[in-house]
């Protein structure tokens, strides 16, 4: 993976690519969530590379996307996502986005319908106003406060073992988040920051439909938010295929990396079988 740099208004972003593999027919494009930046994606990337293009990015205002000046939205990011995959000459990107990651994908989605290939939301939730209801969305917009008020060393703990049931999971979480050790007013900043420009984004009541082939993702044991029964509806109201990980938290990519590796290649596959067909 080589890293590069996307030059915005408010600030450089930082994303590794590889154009090479065995198969070139589609790329797979890894969006983290919110707080964690690309090493969300290590095992996937490891797992992936050599086998078809990738790209990952730090999203603005996280990782090596620091400073970042924060006041954009999800159509902000939405559209830098798509001015880098045109920079890199991508063609058929199949987004792969966790959490806040899975959000971007779906306003992507509403703004360049005609260029998904696939779509794979792994602990995420869809983003449509009819999901949510009015004191949810009014949690998203006031957490910040809550942030900066939280004992920074509670919040680590809460952070890293919150999201995640396994020891590699923690510890990686932590590591994501160590990164703003001494600098909680910043690591306040930037959460208090993601949820707001969701709650805009749901408010806007767009459709946000998925125009191609998708698949949910979801932990078993996701206690994030109500990350659980939005993946329920989710399913049940659009019948896109929903895989439960048995025993996995809210980043079950990194709780069971392996059934969720074998997964996300058994959905490229079929995007393959399908596009030659």
């Amino acid at each position: 993976m080589t890293e590069r740099t996307y030059e915005t208004s408010l600030g450089t972003i930082h994303y590794w690519v590889s154009h090479e593999g065995q198969s070139q027919d589609l790329t797979l494009v890894f969006l983290p969530g919110l707080t964690a930046d690309h090493r969300l994606f290590e095992k996937q990337v490891r797992f992936f590379e050599g086998k078809y293009p990738l790209l990952v990015w730090d999203a603005p205002g996280h990782g090596a996307s620091r400073p970042f000046t924060l006041s954009f939205d999800l159509m902000d990011k939405a559209r830098w996502v798509e001015e880098i995959l045109l920079q890199e000459g991508v063609t058929d990107p199949v987004i792969i986005g966790q959490s806040m990651g899975g959000y971007v994908g779906q306003v992507y989605a509403q703004f360049f319908p005609e260029r998904l290939r696939g779509y794979i939301a792994i602990d995420s939730a869809p983003i449509q106003r009819a999901y949510m209801t009015a004191p949810e969305i009014w949690m998203l917009r006031h957490t910040e406060l809550m942030y900066r008020l939280y004992p920074w060393r509670a919040l680590l703990k809460a952070g890293s073992e919150g999201v995640a049931s396994s020891a590699y999971g923690r510890e990686l979480m932590r590591k994501m988040m160590m990164d703003y050790e001494g600098n909680q007013k910043g690591y306040a900043q930037l959460s208090g920051h993601g949820f707001r420009i969701l709650a805009e984004a749901i408010e806007a009541d767009l459709p946000y439909e998925i125009p191609c082939p998708a698949l949910l993702i979801c932990g078993e044991e996701d206690h994030a938010g109500f990350c659980l029964r939005y993946n329920r509806a989710w399913h049940e109201k659009t019948e896109i295929p929903i895989l439960w990980i048995p025993g996995a938290g809210h980043n079950s990519n990194t709780d069971e990396p392996e059934l969720v590796n074998r997964t996300i290649l058994e959905f490229v596959k079929g995007l393959q079988a399908f596009k030659a067909g």
